[in-house]
C-alpha cells in the first residue's frame, strides 16, 4: 500500500459518479465526507513533535464533546476524561512510564530490541496537556442493554470514545499519542482512580511542528501496513480468495480495494 496517500487527497466535484446519483437520505456533501476521510486517513500517533503552545479552552471543549458523542453499548457512557497539566503529576506518570519501557525493552532481542530502544514512545513532558480516559464498568446497573452476553462491550464502548477524540483533535490541527506503556496500578496509584474504575487510555495531546505523512512507525521500519484486501473474508472465516470461489460482486469489491489502495481517490 501506498504510505502517501495522504499526498494525494483529491479536489472534490460538483459532478456525482455516476452509481450515487440517486443520493441516500443523509448523504455528506462531497466536500464534506473528504474531510472526514482526510482526517481518518491522516490520523497520527503523535509522540515527538509537540510544541508548547497552549490548546484554547474552546477547542478542547469542542475535542471532548465529539469524544463524549461516541457509541456506547446500552448508551451507558461509560467514560470519564481526566485532564492532566500539572507538571509534578505528569512527571510522576512518566517515571512510570520508564519503568514499564524498560520491562517492555528486554521482550525484545538483538536488533528488534536496539531498534525498539531507539523509539521515542511517548510525548508526555513534552505535550501541553495529557488526557487519561477511563471507563466505568458500573455507571448503567449491574444489568445493561447489549453487555449481556459480552459484558467487554463497554471497554470497547470506551475505546470508540478516544478514536472519535483523536479524529476530532486532528481536525484542529492537535496531534495525539496514546501511551499504553504504562501499568495500570501505576494510573490507579498516581491519579487517585479508584480500584473499580479502569484506566483505558492514556493520551498526550498538543500542537504539532508537523505530522508524518504515513504512520511514524512504518517510517522507521517498524512494521508496515498490512494490504486491506488480504484481510476481507467472504461468508465465513475459512473463505478463500481464489478467483474461481468469488462471485462477480466480491471480485468486484476486492478490485475495487485494491485500485483505492493505490490511487487513493475518494469518489
Amino acid at each position: 500500500m501506498n504510505e502517501n496517500l495522504t499526498t494525494k487527497l483529491p479536489r472534490h466535484k460538483a459532478k456525482s459518479s455516476p452509481e450515487l446519483d440517486d443520493t441516500p437520505p443523509g448523504r455528506f456533501s462531497d466536500g464534506d465526507r473528504a474531510g472526514l476521510y482526510k482526517a481518518i486517513y491522516e490520523r497520527r500517533d503523535v509522540r515527538s513533535e509537540f510544541l508548547a503552545k497552549t490548546v484554547p479552552e474552546d477547542v478542547l471543549a469542542r475535542v471532548l464533546l465529539a469524544a463524549h458523542h461516541a457509541p456506547s453499548v446500552g448508551f451507558m457512557q461509560p467514560w470519564d476524561f481526566l485532564v492532566i497539566r500539572s507538571s509534578p503529576v505528569r512527571e510522576q506518570i512518566y517515571d512510570a512510564f520508564v519503568s514499564a519501557n524498560e520491562a517492555s525493552a528486554e521482550q525484545f532481542e538483538g536488533e528488534r530490541q536496539s531498534l525498539y530502544r531507539s523509539l521515542k514512545l511517548e510525548g508526555i513532558l513534552d505535550a501541553p496537556l495529557n488526557i487519561c480516559v477511563t471507563c466505568d464498568r458500573n455507571r448503567a446497573g449491574p444489568v445493561v442493554l447489549g453487555r449481556t452476553v459480552a459484558p467487554e462491550m463497554d471497554l470497547y464502548s470506551t475505546v470508540c470514545a478516544v478514536q472519535n477524540l483523536w479524529l476530532a483533535a486532528r481536525t484542529e490541527g492537535l496531534g495525539v499519542g496514546w501511551v499504553s506503556i504504562i501499568q495500570r496500578q501505576a494510573l490507579h496509584d498516581i491519579l487517585g482512580i479508584p480500584q473499580n474504575i479502569v484506566p483505558v487510555a492514556y493520551l498526550c495531546l498538543g500542537y504539532t511542528s508537523r505530522f508524518y505523512r504515513s504512520p511514524e512507525l512504518a517510517e522507521k521500519g517498524w512494521r508496515q501496513r498490512l494490504p486491506l484486501d488480504s484481510l476481507v473474508r467472504f461468508d465465513g472465516w475459512d473463505s478463500t480468495q481464489e478467483s474461481t470461489h468469488l462471485s462477480d460482486s466480491e471480485e468486484t469489491l476486492l478490485e475495487r480495494i485494491r485500485q483505492r489502495q493505490k490511487h487513493f481517490d475518494f469518489f
